[in-house]
């Protein structure tokens, strides 16, 4: 029996995630797409929008325990995956003491070990030709004060995938990892608490659609890194160039922080 082709879609219902699956709907290389997410509401929208191709999946992805049973549920379906996307994940815009204990550590759980967990569990499903994309950030580049978990999850996902990609050249499987800078999404939501300190300042936004449609290309020409915009490549340059405490310093007086 012919396996189905899958994608897998992580933090599908909004944003970045969203336009991920409004490109892959269209895209004759894929039979069905998974889209995860904890909110059982929008996965159904999601359904009512986009069509039969669109198969929902509720699961906390910072829960380790629950991607286990996605693995588990996955041995049972006739399909490879083709394409994952691990778009899940958050940050908080505050100082270290302004959220609690465990809101810091689910920020890592969600943007580190639900990334890694995920990766491990669908890889064994993966034949060559497929694709892992991870969504890391500019901030990946540089710690980032008054977003410090954020920005050092984020770098380790940037080297997890660079790392993971040249391991998986064996087995012809590709990995990118995403770093965009600030996005027009929903993000800013979650990550403003009205902290005492916080960036406030988001210079050069670019639209989710735009970044979702390089990151694909740049994943299919098997590039292990997609920035789209100049700004976020410059800011990787300069990251090389200058003393990171520069650079912390130099954030902090642009965003007011002193």
């Amino acid at each position: 029996m012919t396996k189905l082709r899958t994608a897998i879609v992580t933090g599908a219902t909004g944003g970045l995630g969203k336009e991920f699956v409004r490109l892959l709907v269209n895209d004759d290389r894929f039979d069905e797409i998974f889209v995860l997410s904890r909110n059982g509401e929008k996965l159904d929208s999601l359904k009512s929008e986009f069509g039969e191709k669109i198969r929902p999946y509720i699961i906390d992805l910072s829960d380790v325990g629950q991607i286990k049973n996605f693995g588990k549920f996955i041995e049972t379906q006739n399909f490879k995956v083709s394409l994952l996307i691990n778009n899940a994940g958050y940050g908080k815009f505050c100082s270290y003491d302004e959220i609690s204990l465990d809101e810091s550590i689910n920020m890592i759980d969600l943007n580190i070990s639900g990334v890694v967990a995920m990766s491990l569990t669908c890889i064994p499903f993966m034949d060559n030709g497929s694709h892992i994309i991870n969504i890391s950030s500019q901030a990946a580049f540089q710690p980032v004060p008054y977003q410090n978990i954020y920005s050092a999850t984020k770098s380790f996902v940037k080297n997890y995938s660079q790392a993971l990609n040249r391991e998986l050249k064996e087995k012809g499987i590709k990995v990118t990892a995403v770093c965009p800078g600030w996005i027009k999404t929903y993000f800013f939501n979650r990550a403003c608490i009205n902290a005492k300190k916080a960036p406030k300042k988001f210079d050069f936004m670019a639209e989710p659609d735009k970044v979702a449609e390089k990151a694909l290309k740049d994943a299919y020409d098997g590039k292990d890194l997609s920035i789209y915009g100049f700004y976020p490549n410059f800011c990787r340059i300069m990251v090389k160039l200058l003393p990171e405490k520069w650079i912390m310093k130099y954030w902090i007086w642009s965003q007011k922080l002193r």
